[in-house]
């Protein structure tokens, strides 16, 4: 199966061929992939070398042009480095852009702390007004990108992974997608951690929530899915853990339990394979089950004391 990146230069060339607005940034990196497309559209595929904090600049220039820029880089280079440009020159400008990011919380382990950004997201939330996307298959990617584009100017994040679930479903760059329905509880699985929530928690009466849009929070969805299963709410995110539990106790404004689950603070200092990084931050299925058996433990404890 391609990757979710693969999808990346075919859909936006395309998205140049068809829309005169649509213009690309890179920094080298991705750069091959578009270069058919660099000479179809010379004056609107632009790579700036490896200037990260220009790549958001150049942008914003062009944005206030009246381009709508899809720009490119590894997520640590696109969100962490430059983030000044991204609060200024999109933010504090009012222009808008759609990043495209690959390589995040530890996708390419080889490359070391320095090409890692489980951070990125919660870094983003702390500037108003933008649209994040986690797909987590290749299909999704595709659709949430073209919605990116086509989202007027606004300012989106489309955070791409070579983690993958096994089959893509339909999505609406809006809404969490019930695919599980229980009544003790609600799991909401980000992205492509959907399938090892769906295998850590089955056989469990639990309402799994699939979100691969996560800004906006579908607070709205997930106060439906607790009106049914209840208000212990266990988030999974293949990002820094506990990303969007202000999110849900926002959307809840009522007595509830959060477990937020993720990619933890620690660095681990050692490359490794996806797998095995998956497995030390407790994202495998096994982890999972045991520390949502946990947490749905301490809650019927508290009730039967109640």
């Amino acid at each position: 199966m391609d990757t979710m990146r693969d999808r990346l230069a075919p859909v936006v060339s395309r998205l140049l061929d068809e829309d005169p607005r649509v213009a690309v940034v890179l920094a080298e990196i991705g750069r091959d992939g578009f270069r058919e497309a660099e000479r179809r559209h010379p004056d609107r595929v632009i790579s700036v070398g490896i200037r990260e904090q220009l790549l958001v600049g150049a942008a914003a220039g062009l944005a206030l042009t009246g381009l709508r820029p899809v720009v490119h880089t590894f997520a640590s280079f696109l969100v962490e480095r430059p983030f000044e440009q991204l609060k200024l020159d999109l933010g504090h400008q009012d222009t808008g852009a759609v990043l495209v990011s690959a390589a995040a919380s530890f996708d390419w382990p080889a490359g070391g702390f320095t090409h890692m950004a489980p951070g990125d997201v919660a870094l983003l939330d702390t500037l108003d007004g933008w649209t994040v996307h986690v797909p987590g298959h290749p299909d999704e990617a595709e659709t949430l990108l073209r919605h990116a584009v086509a989202a007027g100017d606004d300012k989106v994040y489309v955070r791409l992974s070579v983690q993958s679930n096994r089959q893509g479903r339909a999505v609406d760059g809006q809404h969490f997608r019930p695919v599980r329905e229980g009544r003790s509880g609600v799991v909401v699985a980000v992205g492509p951690v959907l399938d090892a929530v769906l295998a850590a928690t089955e056989g469990l009466d639990v309402t799994v929530l699939y979100a691969t849009t996560v800004r906006p929070f579908d607070a709205a969805g997930l106060r439906r899915a607790t009106q049914a299963a209840g208000t212990d709410v266990v988030l999974v995110e293949p990002y820094l853990a506990g990303t969007s539990t202000a999110a849900v106790s926002e959307a809840l404004a009522l007595p509830h339990r959060v477990l937020g689950l993720g990619v933890g603070r620690r660095e681990l200092r050692r490359y490794g394979t996806i797998e095995e990084h998956v497995a030390a931050h407790g994202l495998d299925a096994a982890s999972l089950r045991e520390r949502i058996g946990r947490f749905a433990d301490a809650g019927r404890r508290t009730a039967a004391h109640g």
